[in-house]
């Protein structure tokens, strides 16, 4: 069964953030969860029987006013507690786009980890140059953005099948942008103003396969590598910009086991938000709830030498945006 709190809680910033739910024998719906931990069904809510959570970002500065009222009026019809309902992934999103190498503490410890026995540098040596590598790539303006695929996504409390071919399955604890407006080919200052929301992804890879082994020229292999059916829990909850701070420092929290492997500012990342929305733009049309995933800071298990197991559970939080909670299962004794 999928590992849920012991009693679900909406802790996140603001008044409101949206989710998508389900009660038993009920389909799912969208919904807007308030910090005490009640929801409400917007399909009732705004009158619309057929809406989805992507639906409310492809006209989201229209419906925005609106969600505020609704978060302010218990008198509304419709309310109900958190707790029993089924938490989803809060947006199923048309295209992914995962930023990679994008942590600059993070980018390092991999290119020390995956080291060959016969570098003839001290690990000091190598440090700086990588280091260097990172100091030019920011400098010349050049993030590295690839696509993922919806299929991986899965909710945040939702059971993660670990693949029987993934020889070294690994975490990457993200925050992710969710586009509202349409984005193409916009500046960097344009950027934010198609941004509608921020939530937690926990971007899985298998490290093994990362790398193609039957030519090496042809490079990574991110289909095999990051897109496996759950290899994405995303969520719990989507919270507006408008509610964050500066999405430029939160802090990326990632436990296994209980044990803290991840904790870091995403002020250590190369390329902010803006910056990688603009860059994806250049090249694809960002469509309203879209996913752009900014990447993962140091600590994932290629660092500790410690891959994930069956029966292993991963709390992801990320400041002001809550909490999830998956466990991994085997895929030979997932049910």
């Amino acid at each position: 069964m999928p590992v849920k709190p012991a009693a679900p809680t909406a802790s996140f910033s603001g008044p409101f953030a949206l989710g998508t739910f389900s009660a038993p024998e009920q389909e799912l719906f969208p919904g807007l969860v308030t910090p005490e931990s009640r929801v409400l069904d917007l399909r009732a809510a705004l009158g619309e029987p057929a809406l989805t959570a992507r639906g409310l970002f492809e006209r989201w500065e229209e419906v925005l006013p609106r969600l505020h009222e609704l978060a302010g009026d218990a008198s509304v019809d419709g309310w109900r507690p958190l707790d029993g309902l089924h938490v989803h992934a809060p947006v199923e999103p048309r295209q992914v786009f995962q930023s990679g190498a994008n942590y600059r503490r993070h980018v390092i410890d991999l290119e020390l980890a995956h080291r060959s026995p016969d570098d003839p540098r001290t690990a000091e040596e190598a440090r700086a140059e990588i280091a260097a590598v990172m100091d030019r790539r920011a400098a010349e303006d050049l993030p590295y953005v690839f696509i993922g695929l919806p299929s991986a996504i899965t909710g945040p409390y939702d059971d993660v099948v670990l693949p029987s071919w993934a020889e070294q399955p690994d975490w990457e604890l993200e925050l992710a942008a969710v586009i509202a407006r349409p984005a193409y080919r916009v500046s960097v200052e344009e950027a934010l103003d198609h941004v509608a929301g921020y939530t937690i992804a926990n971007d899985l890879t298998d490290r093994a396969t990362v790398f193609r082994r039957d030519m090496k020229a042809i490079g990574t292999d991110w289909l095999h590598s990051k897109n496996a059916p759950g290899f994405t829990p995303l969520g719990p909850w989507i919270v507006p910009a408008a509610q964050l701070t500066d999405p430029g420092d939160l802090r990326v929290t990632l436990k296994l086991n209980g044990e803290t492997m991840q904790d870091e500012s995403t002020r250590d990342m190369i390329f902010g938000v803006a910056r990688i929305v603009s860059y994806a733009s250049q090249a694809a049309r960002l469509l309203p709830g879209d996913l752009v995933l900014t990447g993962s800071p140091a600590g994932n298990g290629m660092h500790w030498g410690r891959l994930l197991r069956d029966g292993d559970v991963m709390d992801g939080s990320i400041t002001s945006l809550g909490a999830q909670r998956t466990r991994c299962v085997a895929e030979e004794t997932a049910s």
